[in-house]
C-alpha cells in the first residue's frame, strides 16, 4: 500500500474515532448520567459536578479510542513509538535494557 493512501485511511480512521468519541459523549448525556451526577452534588457545585461526570464517563471512551487506535495502525502497519509503553516498562526491563545498547565510541 502506498504511503499517500495509507496516511489517508489513516486520517479517516482517525476522524471515525473522534466521531465515536462525540457519540459517546451524547450517549451518556441524553441517557441522564450527567444530570444525575450533577444532582448528587450541592447547587453551588454543580459545575465540579459536571466536570467530575464527563470525566467519569469519557474515560471508559478513551481506553475504547486507544484500543481501537492501535488496532487501525496494526491494520495499516504504521509503525511508531508509544510513549506510555516506555513509561510503564519495569525497572528490570529497563535495566538490561542500557546494559545491551552499546555505548558510542
Amino acid at each position: 500500500m502506498s504511503p499517500a493512501r495509507t496516511k489517508l485511511l489513516h486520517h479517516i480512521a482517525t476522524a471515525l474515532g473522534l466521531l465515536f468519541l462525540g457519540l459517546w459523549y451524547v450517549l451518556f448525556k441524553q441517557l441522564g448520567v450527567l444530570d444525575w451526577i450533577i444532582n448528587l452534588v450541592p447547587r453551588s457545585h454543580a459545575g465540579a459536578g459536571l466536570m467530575l461526570g464527563i470525566a467519569a464517563i469519557m474515560i471508559p471512551g478513551f481506553f475504547i479510542w486507544k484500543l481501537y487506535n492501535r488496532w487501525v495502525e496494526h491494520r495499516l502497519q504504521i509503525r511508531g513509538r508509544y510513549y506510555e509503553d516506555e513509561y510503564y516498562k519495569s525497572t528490570a526491563s529497563t535495566a538490561q535494557q542500557d546494559d545491551s545498547e552499546e555505548p558510542e565510541k
